[in-house]
């Protein structure tokens, strides 16, 4: 039977968990993600993870930190002061915005609002975290 080589193309089911357990990400009841092994697309824990399997296996693999989101940096975390912040705006803690800089999009979550301004967080929501994914390979293209 094949296994998983980098440049492979192939379609896996996977259920991703925090290390305390919360699930964060399932596809059940969804297609299978369908990636390149090696393009760079998705964390490279989870492309490395693939490496090997063959169609129909399942693994559970913990993937570290430095090889999911990275680390939570705090040099992403934008202070925006009151005049900044466009009026018609109704934020409150907790919600994810877009904004456009340079014709980029950058998703962020709204950390801290007050009379000042808002706090917002433009890491990853799982920067900072061990991730767990049981994969299951469905077929390499």
């Amino acid at each position: 039977m094949a296994q998983v080589k980098v440049g492979d193309t192939v379609k896996a089911h996977y259920k991703g968990t925090l290390t305390d357990g919360t699930e964060f990400d399932n596809s059940s009841g969804r297609d299978p993600i369908e990636f390149e092994v090696g393009s760079g697309k998705l964390i490279p824990g989870f492309e490395n993870a693939v490496v090997g399997m063959e169609p129909g296996e399942t693994k559970t693999v913990t993937i570290p930190v430095e090889d999911a989101y990275g680390q939570r940096r705090d040099e992403l975390m934008l202070e925006v002061p009151k005049e900044q912040v466009p009026p018609d705006l109704d934020a409150s803690v907790g919600d994810d915005l877009v904004l456009e800089r340079n014709g980029q999009e950058i998703r962020v979550r709204v950390e801290k609002v007050n009379d000042q301004g808002m706090t917002l967080d433009a890491n990853h929501p799982l920067a900072g975290e061990d991730l767990t994914f049981e994969i299951e390979l469905v077929e390499i293209i």
